[in-house]
């Protein structure tokens, strides 16, 4: 199947989902059908081509599907009459082409919602939203987070459930609930991202495919919530970071630190969107968290090289962040600007501060940031202990190569 073609499938998924279960409910019935339909997509469409309306033809085979398959149990006849009932006239035939039924609205955002419900544990809410939005299979699933594909069916079944324990019910939050529910679809977007700019295990450091959903998906619900500030900051860090993914690896595959990155490689076409985008929201939209990640991320894209980087302002709006996100890797980070700006002790003094922080226990973050402060100190014994740490507790192997590396150069 072509890229374009597989990429109109996973557009369409989430919208046919929601308009098999806003018809007939049942969440994990609908999302097995469609993960049918979008398998005889995949077969038909590459041999007899695009159908004039893609999505009505999604929505057809997913509706026979899922009648078929209430039909094949017997024992469940009476929610086949349901499901028959409540089905429109005209579900099981194909629209003309152009013709736009009433009812197929978009429902992304509200199945993002259900799947990112409170019910659910993060990796189910990361799990569920990558296979019923992001139209991925069980398979491509497992593989973005390296787990065994018997594990993730397991995972995301179990999300199902858990859905249909809890009474979730598809449609959009209460007025009153909507922000906080926000806030955790736009979360777990963010964790998909991060994931797949630095994998947190594996022998890769980046996992394109989920950056590249990531950024999808918070294009969607830009499209849906457009004067959203925080939404459009999410997208916009999103892009600012993608950036500069080109040029994070060498032609070995080993990590480029930012500081040493060829700038050449960024992609300017993606920080002027970012840059774009950021700078609206922050005329028009109360201020939020992921804004002012966005706008570090900016100061960052647009210097011309990191000597030339406008460290005074990062230093500024980590501590706007820090008022807004109780966040320890932003701590971290806040740490970093504080030693470019006021020395690399004033840092270290911040950083020690932060060891009480049970968040950060484990975490290879804070021996790694440690090790660069000591090195800019000047104190390249300490350094080097403080990379061996931190690739000790990394389970990333780019990284742990990458810490390993400086401190041997340090030793």
């Amino acid at each position: 199947m072509s890229e374009v073609a597989e990429g109109l499938l996973r557009e369409l998924a989430p919208q046919v989902l929601g308009v098999l279960v806003r018809r007939h409910g049942q969440f994990d019935a609908c999302e097995d059908a469609v993960q049918e339909a979008l398998l005889d997509a995949a077969v038909q469409w590459p041999e007899q081509g695009v159908p004039d309306n893609p999505r009505a033809w999604l929505v057809t085979v997913a509706s026979r599907r899922l009648i078929d398959h209430v039909r094949s149990e017997h024992a469940r006849r009476r929610r086949e009459e349901g499901v028959a009932v409540s089905a429109p006239a005209d579900a099981l035939t194909m629209p003309a082409p152009g013709e736009e039924r009433a009812g197929d609205r978009d429902d992304t955002l509200t199945l993002l919602f259900l799947c990112c419900h409170p019910a659910l544990s993060p990796p189910s809410q990361l799990a569920l939203t990558l296979r019923a939005v992001g139209g991925l299979t069980t398979a491509q699933v497992a593989r973005a987070f390296l787990a065994p594909e018997a594990t993730m069916a397991q995972r995301i079944s179990r999300a199902k459930q858990r859905i249909k324990a809890a009474g979730a019910r598809f449609a959009m939050p209460p007025e009153s609930e909507r922000d906080e529910r926000l806030r955790v679809v736009l979360h777990v977007l963010y964790l998909i991202f991060n994931e797949g700019y630095t994998a947190t295990s594996g022998p890769d450091l980046h996992r394109a495919e989920l950056t590249g959903e990531a950024i999808r998906l918070a294009r969607a619900v830009r499209r849906l919530l457009p004067d959203d500030g925080e939404v459009a900051g999410l997208l916009a860090l999103m892009l600012l970071t993608e950036a500069r993914r080109p040029a994070r690896t060498g032609p070995d595959g080993r990590l480029v630190p930012l500081a040493e990155q060829d700038r050449g490689l960024w992609d300017r076409r993606l920080i002027d969107e970012g840059v774009e985008l950021v700078s609206k929201a922050l005329s028009t939209s109360a201020l939020g968290p992921y804004q002012v990640q966005a706008a570090i991320a900016a100061v960052h894209d647009e210097a011309p090289s990191a000597a030339e980087t406008d460290w005074p302002q990062i230093l500024a709006l980590y501590g706007v962040l820090s008022g807004l996100d109780d966040n320890p890797v932003v701590a971290l980070n806040h740490a970093v600007a504080v030693a470019m700006v006021h020395g690399p002790r004033a840092g270290l003094d911040r950083l020690d501060r932060l060891a009480a922080d049970d968040r950060l226990k484990g975490h290879h973050r804070p021996a790694a940031v440690r090790a660069h402060l000591l090195e800019m100190a000047g104190d390249p014994a300490g350094a080097a202990r403080a990379y061996q740490e931190a690739a000790r507790l990394t389970s990333s192997l780019p990284e742990r190569d990458y810490l390993e590396h400086r401190a041997a150069r340090l030793s």
